[in-house]
């Protein structure tokens, strides 16, 4: 059971002999160990048991893949916002840029014969990517057939369940959680309902996620680089000069986080609400740094962190998420008739001429897609504050239709067939008091995982309450529904307890945590049907509505 819960609910390091003495406060093994804690890896196992920590995520992912890819063509139609997306990612197939339709092109579309597209350039105010991404699955299975739109998506949502579970992994160092964050991501309907529809936010959520663990890396990267660069001014049982003690040194080019700063570049080339994790990111990774100093022994890890780990955090990850949004405009760029793409041409402008028109247009651009979003406030039969979400006050339909007797899977007098993106009531209501604990467990242990997820949830989430008139949907929330499993896996580590309790005590913790998730899977099997557009009674629809608001 020693991988149960090695370190599923105290940081790395906890519970260590944090005292050294003097000459051996500064040597490469007391410094990585106050830094990284004495956990142990994947490679410190036997080489029969490292192939778990990698069979496990990918079974993980393997169940998510066999949700998302079944019946993946079904409905075969154009289903909620597909109307717009999948359009778009044609039009990107054979132009680089958004075009306007013909009126019901829909219909060409549905029947398998995608015709109308016509020459005018469409305005649209979502960057590029995300529809790229519909495209290359377009591109693989042609455009004539559901299963070719939804194809990325599907793709993508099955990789962020294997994401998700190596995460996981990371931060509790348990192969039980980590196949628990998995399985209750790859089974959660919210998830599977936008990993089997051709939306943007399954890819502003994937890319978010490889963000994320690509700064869990670098947080490891930078501590290794300062233990040793502490440890080489130290000498042989030494201490550092007062010098490098007073700030400490550079740990370089942190390549981890440059990284993480293209995968935000992709996330805001998708959705502009990726900005928001960038800053939540940048600010907690340069946390982990100053943390890191204090750790370390390093005299002003205040002022030294700000200038040797803020000031190159920023330069890392905000010009290489700039550039990458950049280049993702190069259809754009590459068009002579794409939406203001000759703006600049017939406004000169004395102030900012000097700027090159493309950029000046893309500029223009920017700014009016910046006020269609501020001024955003029609009505929607299914638009759901920000509150509800965490709750799932208001899901969002994508699909109903009411076959009647006789259509294959109907057999009574009136059946449904819908697509409803609604969690899994079971993981998201454990989640979001989950979060509760966590803010408790960060505040009062200091648990930096506890902070980083919460991170995650705040950068997602929080921002939405700022427009309060504002038209949203519950579906934007699965940008952030990794760190609310993450949350969950945390309390259910809690609930596992410490290698150093009782054998009891562990076993009845891994007894509740097992029924917790079976209980997930079979309330996930009660709601497919209706994450799937399975044909079923209406009863048995009706059944599924658990809130009026559902409907």
């Amino acid at each position: 059971m020693g991988l149960v819960t090695q370190t599923s609910t105290r940081p790395a390091g906890a519970g260590q002999n944090w005292l050294n003495r003097p000459d051996e406060a500064f040597t490469p093994e007391a410094l990585r160990a106050r830094l990284l804690g004495t956990a142990q890896t994947w490679r410190d196992y036997p080489p029969s048991l490292r192939l778990w920590f990698f069979l496990v995520p990918l079974l993980a992912a393997a169940v998510g893949g066999i949700l998302r890819f079944v019946r993946l063509g079904t409905p075969g139609t154009l289903v909620f916002d597909e109307t717009y997306y999948v359009k778009d990612a044609f039009s990107y197939l054979t132009s680089g840029y958004e075009r306007s339709w013909a009126d019901k092109a829909n219909d060409s579309f549905n029947a398998g014969n995608p015709t109308g597209l016509l020459d005018s350039p469409e305005y649209v105010v979502h960057p590029p990517v995300g529809k790229w991404m519909i495209a290359a699955g377009m591109w693989l299975f042609g455009p004539d057939n559901a299963f070719g739109w939804r194809f990325s998506a599907a793709l993508i949502g099955t990789l962020s369940i294997l994401l998700l579970s190596l995460i996981a992994l990371k931060l509790f160092g348990s192969l039980p959680l980590a196949g628990a964050a998995g399985l209750l991501l790859a089974v959660d309907g919210h998830h599977l309902v936008m990993s089997r529809t051709a939306l943007l936010d399954i890819f502003l959520m994937f890319w978010i996620l490889a963000a994320f663990g690509a700064l869990l890396l670098d947080r490891d990267d930078g501590r290794c680089r300062l233990a040793s660069r502490l440890a080489a001014a130290a000498g042989n049982g030494g201490r550092p000069p007062a010098m490098v003690l007073a700030a400490g040194p550079f740990t370089g080019v942190r390549w981890w986080r440059i990284v993480a700063g293209m995968c935000l570049g992709l996330a805001i080339g998708t959705k502009w609400s990726g900005l928001f994790f960038l800053a939540a990111f940048g600010i907690l990774t340069v946390l982990w740094d100053l943390n890191a100093r204090r750790v370390a022994g390093v005299h002003g890890w205040i002022s030294g962190g700000i200038i040797k780990d803020g000031v190159p955090a920023f330069l890392s990850m905000v010009p290489a998420a700039a550039a990458v949004y950049a280049v993702t405009w190069t259809g754009w760029f590459r068009s002579t008739d794409a939406y203001f793409r000759r703006w600049a041409e017939s406004n000169p402008s004395p102030e900012w001429g000097w700027l090159p028109d493309s950029i000046r247009s893309l500029a223009h651009y920017h700014l009016e897609a910046y006020n269609f979003h501020q001024g955003l406030g029609s009505d929607h039969p299914y638009e759901a504050r920000a509150w509800s979400w965490l709750v799932l006050g208001r899901p969002t339909s994508f699909f109903y239709e009411d076959p009647a007797r006789g259509v294959p899977g109907c057999d009574v007098e009136k059946c449904s067939s819908a697509i409803l993106s609604v969690g899994n009531p079971l993981i998201w209501w454990a989640a979001a008091l989950s979060l509760v604990v966590l803010l408790f467990w960060w505040a009062g242990r200091r648990d930096w995982r506890a902070g980083a997820i919460l991170a995650g949830v705040g950068a997602g989430y929080l921002p939405w309450f700022m427009y309060p008139e504002r038209t949203m949907f519950y579906f934007y929330s699965v940008a952030f529904e990794p760190y609310l499993v993450l949350a969950l896996v945390f309390c259910l580590g809690l609930v596992l307890g410490r290698a150093t309790d009782p054998l009891w005590r562990r076993r009845s913790g891994l007894y509740v945590a097992v029924l917790f998730v079976a209980a997930a899977i079979l309330l996930s099997a009660f709601f497919y049907p209706v994450w799937a557009a399975e044909v079923i009674p209406y009863s048995d629809w009706k059944a599924r509505m658990w809130m009026p608001s559902w409907i």
